[in-house]
């Protein structure tokens, strides 16, 4: 499921990793082990049992802007193999984890190609605020709000959180406010279609369901059925 942020995964069972066609799952396309997941609008197959052994980084939207080259907007809604941005560090960087002989160690593994990797400057300050404004206040913060509040003008404020997070602002809210709606229906309480709409910060409950199928493919009904261990991830029925 989109979430607004990059991911990057390393296979480290087979040198090579499948995406599926969300419409023919007889279909895919198969990259290799190492791969860039940009900030996506639509959810994407995969088959778990391809992935009995994988490392990776999950970062928080707008983290991965300071170490890949093109912008996270170039990238939205694509899988990009990690040779294709690193060149041959990423072959590297997949042996050393693969010689890493506990969690501890992959993970000073991942912190040191970071590191190595580090090609710009944080994110502007305007990006920041806005991003913890949208992300802790999906329900209330006003793109044309937190616009003002910057002094950017909206042409030149969207152009850098396009460029910074990878997505633009009111997409990204979108985005954030299904994912608040995810855990509110994963939280174990009783669910009230209507009262998880109004919580989420949408309309009304026809407009949640429309960003619902919008970003997942199913409704939220089917989706609470699933069971998801995780709330990004749904198994697909045989």
């Amino acid at each position: 499921m989109p979430d607004g942020a990059l991911t990057l995964v390393v296979n480290l069972n087979e040198d090579r990793t499948r995406i599926y066609d969300r419409r023919d799952f007889d279909r895919c396309e198969t990259f290799n082990g190492s791969l860039l997941v940009g900030p996506q609008t639509e959810f994407f197959v995969i088959d778990t049992a391809e992935q009995l052994s994988v490392a990776g980084i999950q970062f928080k939207p707008g983290g991965a802007f300071p170490f890949f080259d093109p912008p996270p907007d170039e990238l939205q809604g694509l899988q990009v193999p990690l040779d294709a941005l690193w060149g041959g560090f990423a072959g590297d960087f997949r042996e050393k984890l693969l010689r890493a002989g506990t969690g501890q160690a992959a993970f000073e593994v991942i912190e040191t190609a970071l590191l190595a990797r580090l090609q710009k400057p944080d994110r502007h300050p305007a990006v920041t605020y806005a991003l913890g404004k949208f992300m802790n206040e999906p329900h209330v913060a006003r793109v044309a709000d937190v616009i003002d509040e910057t002094g950017f003008s909206a042409r030149r404020f969207i152009q850098l959180f396009r460029e910074q997070a990878g997505l633009a602002p009111k997409v990204f809210c979108r985005v954030q406010r299904f994912q608040r709606a995810l855990r509110r229906i994963v939280s174990g309480s009783e669910v009230e279609w209507a009262e998880v709409a109004l919580e989420a910060g949408y309309f009304d409950q026809s407009h949640f369901i429309h960003d619902f199928r919008a970003f997942s493919g199913i409704n939220p009904t089917a989706y609470r059925c699933a069971k998801p261990r995780h709330i990004n991830h749904v198994p697909i029925p045989d």
